[in-house]
């Protein structure tokens, strides 16, 4: 079978678009949420009047402001911002242990527990407008396997399911060394911050050195899972919703093999699978971002009146 990657492996220079200047936007909302007890901190950026809402959730080791929300002077590289100028209301979180969210009092944080903090957050967005179409939800790496599970265990608070940079493979269950101790909590490194870019030329050196000191101050401490075991829950088949699943063509997290059967798996007529052309495990942030952001606008506004085009740059 033909995938999608081997599909679109000609239309590097034709499908990107740059992400322009673009003067810093004002800092997001903050919102404090809690959730069986536990504050959690939910960022928001919502353009006038939004037709759409978006709950994005951050990947495996830094929160949701560095990853989704990157103000570099004079260039376009917030997916908030980004969203904002296509009418959709931005919110992320930060899970257990991230960003201004604390750790709990076990110090650990595992896949039910942040499927289940999602969860409270989609409620406090319903409840906080009851008439408002039901938000998608948008995972990003280890965030899109959380994604999975929200969407897996309650439909009933979401209109659609984003997931890009999708990590399972073999060995994502096993757990690791120490987990039924106390947790590591080690220093994060500027390596690590850097790790996600891959392709050369994508992202400008300054965006790169903004996004290394953004992450180390939002995360010195890396977060701790455990309980990996519960992984084993994520099945496609149990996917009922609208589901757009995005790869980048040189992710290396990205397998053909595991898109492929998540997507024959997914129990919805309305899904599609889309490459980033010339995009990493970070390209909503790089050069392909228009693109990206391209993708997402058509997905969630299907079937509605097309969004105003977006301010220059964005």
């Amino acid at each position: 079978m033909m995938t999608p990657k081997r599909r679109l492996a000609g239309l590097l220079v034709m499908a990107l678009l740059s992400a322009g200047p673009a003067a810093a936007e004002p800092a997001p909302r903050a919102h404090e949420v809690v959730v069986d007890g536990h504050p959690l901190r939910v960022w928001e950026k919502s353009p006038p009047a939004p037709a759409a809402r978006v709950l994005l959730v951050h990947g495996r080791t830094w929160s949701t402001r560095p990853d989704f929300d990157l103000q570099v002077p004079g260039e376009a590289r917030s997916l908030m911002d980004g969203l904002v100028t296509r009418r959709i209301a931005g919110f992320g979180v930060d899970l257990r242990g991230y960003g201004e969210t604390p750790r709990d009092e076990s110090g650990w944080l595992t896949p039910e527990r942040a499927a289940a903090d999602v969860v409270g957050v989609l409620e406090w967005l319903t409840a906080g407008a009851p008439n408002a179409p039901r938000p998608y939800l948008f995972g990003w790496s280890y965030g899109a396997m959380v994604a999975q599970l929200v969407a897996q265990r309650r439909p009933d608070l979401l209109s659609g399911l984003i997931i890009f940079g999708y990590p399972v493979r073999p060995g994502i269950d096993r757990e690791p060394p120490g987990a039924d101790g106390p947790p590591p909590r080690q220093p994060t490194t500027a390596e690590a911050a850097a790790a996600d870019f891959i392709v050369p030329g994508a992202i400008s050196a300054a965006a790169r050195e903004a996004f290394v000191a953004a992450a180390l101050a939002a995360d010195p401490v890396r977060a701790d899972w455990r309980r990996l075991d519960q992984w084993r829950q994520l099945d496609g088949a149990a996917v009922r919703l609208p589901t757009l699943l995005l790869e980048g063509y040189h992710d290396p997290l990205a397998l053909d093999d595991v898109h492929a059967k998540l997507f024959t798996r997914l129990d919805t007529d309305d899904k599609a699978w889309v490459v980033i052309p010339g995009g990493d495990h970070a390209a909503f942030m790089e050069t392909p971002r228009g693109y990206f952001l391209e993708q997402l606008e058509t997905f969630i506004h299907r079937g509605k009146n097309a969004a105003d085009p977006p301010a220059k740059g964005l």
